[in-house]
């Protein structure tokens, strides 16, 4: 039997066109990943910074370094895109916002949103 569609011999994932709520999914769960991997290098801070005064400026002068600040943003920017969009899906759980149009927008805000609430987060500690 011969079928008329003409099926992908391969995927493109470059080409693929995600909606907005397939970007955001996969931003939480990279930010999910991202936060699990930092566990262990802010527990290197927190040790450092509780030696003495000397390791609690060095552990300073770590996170003010420009890979410091780019990768506190990111943590903070992740926090927030986490949780955001973890409070977005607890809420399509009791069958709010599961409309279309309404799925998009607040997948929408959550993408933009988070990164804003990273930065003034980043402002707040730097």
């Amino acid at each position: 039997m011969k079928t008329s569609t003409q099926r992908p011999v391969h995927l493109n994932l470059l080409k693929i066109r995600l909606p907005i709520g397939g970007i955001m999914s996969i931003i939480h769960r990279i930010t999910g990943v991202a936060m699990f991997v930092a566990i262990p290098v802010l527990i290197y801070l927190l040790d450092l910074s509780l030696r003495d005064v000397a390791s609690y400026q060095a552990a300073g002068e770590m996170v003010r370094s420009p890979l410091g600040v780019i990768l506190l943003f990111g943590l903070m920017w992740g926090i927030s895109h986490h949780l955001l969009a973890g409070i977005r899906y607890l809420l399509i759980d009791v069958h709010m916002g599961v409309e279309k149009e309404t799925a998009r927008k607040t997948a929408l805000l959550v993408t933009v949103v988070a990164p804003v609430i990273g930065a003034l987060l980043l402002w707040g500690l730097l």
